[in-house]
């Protein structure tokens, strides 16, 4: 057969999406720290943009023109005026303060404008170096050893590379590290968490025989394995359980307590309270929902001055274009944003009334369904949102959890529900009943859920809950050590 090349013409219907649409579906999923920056972008690219204050008007056209502002400017001269009980000097300070923020009339500076910026843990330990009492080359050794530290405290750096490249002697590495070691915060420039440990317990006059055995035995202590650690350590039960408490009362990574940065503030974006009617009240938190406006006046003015059919026309008017859909497109996610959270509320009501146990499983597939949209839409819409409950604050995406079947034939159970009911059997565990996994599927099945041991061992392990063996040898260890300390209490009372 001879393959030869032809020309065919085919007609066929195919969607493509638009630009505009493509955007439309990001600013969907957009967190609002994300939208925020988003909006703020476009108002540097359009001209005819601008923001809206909270009452939707530009805050370039606020102009104070009512009774009631006139009466607030008048307050704020009275404040200004110096009375006999305040000197003229702080008086002054105040002035100086409220005369350098640029912010509108009536407002004052934020609270967060005055705090003292957070001191990171390289700028804490560099303020330690200064201060100690160094050589020439032994301050550049310790700088040296700085720069490698980490945000946990921890020094991941060969010292033999280190004295290579120096050109210094190992044992002068090995001094300087010795004492930046004993820098605050306790613990930091340790290599293992072994030596982690061993710094924080030598600082507190600690580390005897029996303690240096149980941080060189750190695993049998995470396995819980208190019956060998006894025969390494040398001691008895009671003994024991207060150097483990010691243990616990330990920082492993000392140098989380500095923060990097500022912590951000998780703010809703939903906001449910109980209606006085009965019911839910669903709104959309508005400090989470930028505001714009489209400069009408501004975009007529230009265009009088602007030929028709030129550049600076065809440029005005792709902006507008542009401005129109980012508004279209802010309404939209907002409507749709409330839309899905009125399904969850509706779903979930008797988890907002009675608690996390109540909590019903749910797919996205069932919102979407109810409310006429596509599962993508629902996905997209629940990442990175969050409402504010009268349980608390939860991400979108918490109410949407797996279906455990029930043994009765009723209706399902969630996941969630299933771990919280998990985790509320192993505290009511007593040290001579501690329950296998069998055990709790067991239990769980004479509640009406129907779940394999499999499950409730992923679960456990997912909650960081340990298993039968480790709890019991815990949970005996504890009760001896209780039972030791008795006798002593009783003592001194009768003494």
């Amino acid at each position: 057969m001879l393959s030869s090349a032809r020309l065919l013409q085919r007609q066929k219907q195919s969607m493509v999406a638009s630009p505009q649409l493509i955007e439309s579906i990001r600013l969907l999923q957009l967190a609002r720290a994300e939208l925020h920056q988003f909006v703020e972008q476009e108002l540097e690219k359009n001209p005819l943009l601008e923001p809206a204050s909270n009452d939707g008007e530009a805050l370039g056209d606020v102009l104070p023109n009512s009774g009631e502002d006139q009466n607030t400017d008048a307050r704020e001269k009275d404040i200004d005026r110096p009375t006999s009980a305040e000197p003229l000097e702080r008086l002054g300070e105040w002035k100086s303060v409220r005369n350098t923020t640029n912010t509108p009339t009536g407002s004052r500076p934020a609270l967060e404008d005055f705090a003292a910026c957070t001191e990171t843990l390289h700028d804490h330990v560099a303020r330690q170096i200064a201060l100690t009492a160094f050589a020439p080359q032994e301050r550049l050794i310790a700088g040296e050893l700085a720069a490698h530290l980490e945000e946990t405290g921890y020094l991941q750096l060969d010292l033999l590379e280190l004295t290579r490249r120096l050109n210094v002697r190992e044992t002068d590495v090995e001094r300087v590290l010795a004492t930046l070691q004993q820098f605050d915060p306790p613990g930091i420039f340790a290599r293992t968490l072994s030596e982690c440990l061993e710094i924080q317990l030598c600082q507190r006059d600690r580390f005897d025989p029996a303690m240096a055995a149980l941080v060189a035995n750190l695993e049998m202590l995470a396995r819980r394995d208190f019956e060998a650690l006894k025969q390494r350590c040398c001691v008895d039960e009671d003994d024991l359980l207060e150097m483990v408490d010691e243990i616990r009362a330990l920082d492993p990574k000392p140098g989380n307590r500095f923060q990097s940065g500022a912590p951000e503030p998780i703010v809703p974006d939903v906001r449910v309270t109980p209606s006085p009617g009965g019911g839910w009240q669903i709104e959309l938190d508005p400090d989470a929902l930028p505001k714009v406006l489209i400069n009408q006046t501004y975009f007529a003015e230009v265009s009088r001055h602007t030929v028709q059919n030129s550049k600076d026309q065809a440029f005005l008017n792709e902006c507008l274009q542009n401005a129109n859909w980012l508004i279209r497109s802010l309404d939209q996610r907002a409507k749709t944003i409330l839309k899905v959270a009125a399904e969850i509320v509706r779903q979930q009501d008797a988890f907002l009334e009675h608690g996390v146990a109540h909590l019903r499983p749910l797919n996205l597939k069932t919102v979407a369904d109810a409310i006429n949209v596509h599962e993508s839409t629902v996905s997209r819409v629940t990442s990175n949102k969050y409402m504010l409950t009268p349980r608390g604050v939860f991400e979108l995406k918490y109410f949407f959890t797996v279906a455990i079947a029930s043994c009765q034939g009723g209706d399902a159970h969630s996941a969630e529900a299933v771990r919280h009911r998990i985790k509320a059997i192993v505290a009511q565990e007593s040290p001579g009943d501690v329950l296998s996994d069998d055990d709790i599927a067991v239990q769980l099945k004479e509640t009406g859920i129907d779940v394999a041991r499999r499950t409730v061992t992923k679960y456990r392990e997912a909650m960081n809950i340990p298993s039968s063996v480790q709890r019991r040898r815990e949970k005996r260890l504890r009760l001896n050590g209780d039972q030791a300390r008795q006798p002593h209490t009783a003592d001194e009372r009768g003494s």
